[in-house]
C-alpha cells in the first residue's frame, strides 16, 4: 500500500474520533445538567421512591440514618441515579446517531425501533418496581414486626435511608435490565443468530436460567424474585412472536 493510501485512510479514522469526542463531551455535558437538577430535587426524588413505604407504614413511618453524612451521600446517589436515567434516552440518540451513517437505509430503519423502545422498556421496569413490586415486598417485611407479644419487646421496621435506597435503585435497574429482552432477542434474530424454533425448544431452559437470574438480582425474598421472573418470562414468549414476525419478513422479501 502507497503512502498516499495509507494517509487517506487514516483520515476517515481521524474524523470518526473527533465526532465520537464531541458526541462524549456533549452527553458528559447533558450528564452534568441532570446530575446538578437531580441533586436541587432529590429530596424529592427521595420522598417520591419511598413513598411506597409510607403506603405501608402509614403517615408516621419513619427511616433512620446512622452516620452524619449518609443523607448526603444518598443524595448524591440519587443524583448520579436520576441523571442517568434523564440522560438515557439521549445517550441512546447519540449512539444512534453516531453509527447510523454506516448504516444502509434499510438499517436504518431496521435499527430505530431498538433505540426507541430500549428507554421505554426500562421505564415500564422501573415502574413495575415502584408501583407493584415495592410495595408487595414491603407488606411482605412489614409482616415481620414484633408490636402485641407477651415477651415486653417491640421489633419495628425502621430502615436505614441508604439501605432502601441501595435496595429499590438496585430492583430498578435488574427490571429494566430484564426488560430489554425483547430488544435483544429480535436484535440478535435479525442478525441470525437465534431464531423462533430455538427459543421455543430452550423454553424450559429460559425458565430455569430467569429464575436463577432473579434470584441473584433481586433480595431474598420470594415476593421480588417472582415479581422479576414472571414478566421476564412473559417477556420472553413476546420475544418469540417478535422473532416469528421478523422471520415472516424476512422470508417474505
Amino acid at each position: 500500500m502507497s503512502e498516499d493510501n495509507i494517509e487517506s485512510s487514516k483520515a476517515p479514522l481521524i474524523e470518526h474520533f473527533i465526532e465520537l469526542r464531541k458526541r462524549v463531551l456533549r452527553s458528559i455535558i447533558v450528564l452534568t445538567i441532570s446530575f446538578t437538577a437531580s441533586f436541587i430535587f432529590s429530596q424529592d426524588i427521595y420522598l417520591f421512591l419511598v413513598s411506597p413505604y409510607i403506603d405501608v407504614m402509614g403517615p408516621e413511618s419513619q427511616m433512620i440514618f446512622t452516620a452524619p453524612q449518609e443523607f448526603l451521600l444518598v443524595k448524591l446517589k440519587i443524583a448520579l441515579f436520576g441523571g442517568l436515567l434523564i440522560c438515557f434516552p439521549y445517550f441512546s440518540l447519540e449512539l444512534y446517531s453516531f453509527i447510523s451513517p454506516g448504516l444502509y437505509k434499510d438499517e436504518k430503519i431496521a435499527m430505530a425501533p431498538y433505540f426507541i423502545f430500549s428507554p421505554i422498556l426500562f421505564f415500564i421496569g422501573s415502574l413495575l418496581v415502584h408501583y407493584l413490586i415495592m410495595p408487595l415486598a414491603l407488606n411482605f417485611f412489614a409482616n415481620m414486626q414484633i408490636t402485641n407479644n407477651s415477651s415486653n419487646i417491640t421489633v419495628l421496621m425502621l430502615p436505614k435511608v441508604s439501605e432502601y435506597l441501595n435496595l429499590i435503585t438496585s430492583l430498578i435497574i435488574a427490571f429494566g435490565l430484564c426488560f430489554q429482552l425483547p430488544v435483544l432477542l429480535s436484535l440478535l434474530a435479525r442478525v441470525g443468530f437465534v431464531n423462533s424454533d430455538y427459543l421455543k425448544k430452550g423454553r424450559k431452559y429460559a425458565i430455569i436460567i430467569v429464575f436463577l437470574i432473579a434470584a441473584f438480582l433481586t433480595p431474598p425474598d420470594l415476593i421480588s424474585q417472582i415479581g422479576l421472573a414472571i414478566p421476564t418470562l412473559i417477556l420472553y414468549e413476546i420475544s418469540i412472536l417478535i422473532v416469528s414476525i421478523i422471520e415472516k419478513k424476512r422470508d417474505n422479501n
